[in-house]
């Protein structure tokens, strides 16, 4: 591990620590690190940089081009979770940042982020409004997993109905993302987190490695009696995808199970059963698509094949040994201990 420390210029405390973690993605750091510093004025911040043991240069990028950056050098990758915990651990401003290195900040966002959050002292995490490149809207609001939401989610009511309030629940596809609101969970793509907040409830549950760290985080400040809430006047562009798209089976068997993880830590021994039903029911519903599409499309063969393989093999771990969806079992099996052990079970 190497640190290089600076903070932007000027008097007065942190207001925020803006953390990235990136494996092998060089140049989307470059232009992320870049549109931090070109987009953020007139707050005091530091910026860190969490390398999960790249081999495309990334570290010495950063150094060259962001001297001011504080650099974590991990020798192995320590997933996106840990690697950002470790960047909290040592953060010194009133709030956090955790902004993926697949973003790029726009008009001053990071500080119309921090004056909302001064101006709601009751909200942990606050989230902004998000685009794609084309600059369509991405939703990076959604509910807490539940049986209901995972149901109308395998049996595709949420694509059905998308302006329906209720089967449009989970990522609230009827909304226009407009408005300043009241939300469960905040994506972690861009998510400003109140470090007084983190002090009370702990930092991200590394049993999750990535992905289902973001709805866990806001679940937890939620039942501690903080509000996430959401602000559409800071806005970025996200990317989404890049990180995940070097090991796609992987991920998309973690994402799944990090679903899991959270109805076994959070809902009832029985609701944790129907869940682990409802994913494979999600996955298996999916293969004969995939199948048609392997069919009609040469050119997609080999690529749906494999699609088809990962649901297979994803549907019958949910239902024999739902772990083996996992990318991190060890640190899973031992947080699930001490989780018997506090609950008395």
């Amino acid at each position: 591990m190497s640190e290089n420390s600076e903070c932007e210029s000027g008097a007065g405390a942190m207001d925020v620590s803006i953390i990235i973690v990136a494996w092998n993605v060089r140049q989307l750091v470059y232009d992320c690190l870049k549109s931090v510093y070109d987009e953020t004025k007139g707050i005091q911040f530091e910026v860190l940089y969490v390398d999960n043991a790249s081999e495309d240069g990334s570290v010495e990028m950063v150094r060259k081009e962001f001297p001011d950056v504080r650099i974590i050098e991990n020798q192995k990758n320590e997933g996106f979770i840990r690697a950002n915990n470790q960047a909290i651990e040592i953060s010194r401003g009133r709030y956090v940042l955790l902004l993926n290195s697949d973003t790029l900040v726009l008009d001053n966002a990071i500080t119309k982020t921090v004056k909302f959050a001064d101006e709601h002292p009751e909200a942990a995490v606050i989230g902004c409004k998000v685009f794609y490149p084309d600059r369509s809207l991405q939703r990076d609001c959604f509910m807490y997993p539940s049986l209901l939401n995972m149901l109308i989610s395998a049996t595709y009511l949420n694509k059905i109905f998308p302006k329906s309030t209720f089967f449009g629940r989970e990522r609230m596809t009827w909304w226009d993302f407009n408005d300043v609101r009241e939300v469960q969970t905040i994506c972690g793509c861009y998510s400003l987190v109140r470090m007084e907040a983190i002090k009370q409830v702990g930092v991200m549950d590394e049993a999750y490695y990535v992905y289902g760290d973001d709805p866990d985080w806001c679940y937890r400040f939620n039942k501690a009696g903080w509000k996430n809430m959401f602000m559409p006047h800071a806005q970025i562009i996200h990317y989404g995808g890049q990180t995940t798209s070097h090991r796609p089976e992987k991920f998309k068997l973690q994402l799944f199970g990090s679903i899991l993880i959270f109805m076994r830590l959070h809902r009832s021994r029985l609701e944790f059963v129907l869940a682990c039903i409802l994913v494979a029911l999600t996955l298996f519903i999916r293969i004969p698509y995939w199948i048609l599409k392997a069919l009609i499309n040469k050119r997609e063969r080999n690529q749906a094949l494999k699609t088809v393989k990962t649901y297979g093999k994803g549907g019958f771990y949910c239902l024999t040994d739902w772990k083996k969806l996992l990318m991190n079992r060890d640190v899973l099996n031992k947080r699930l201990r001490n989780h018997v052990v506090r609950a008395g079970i």
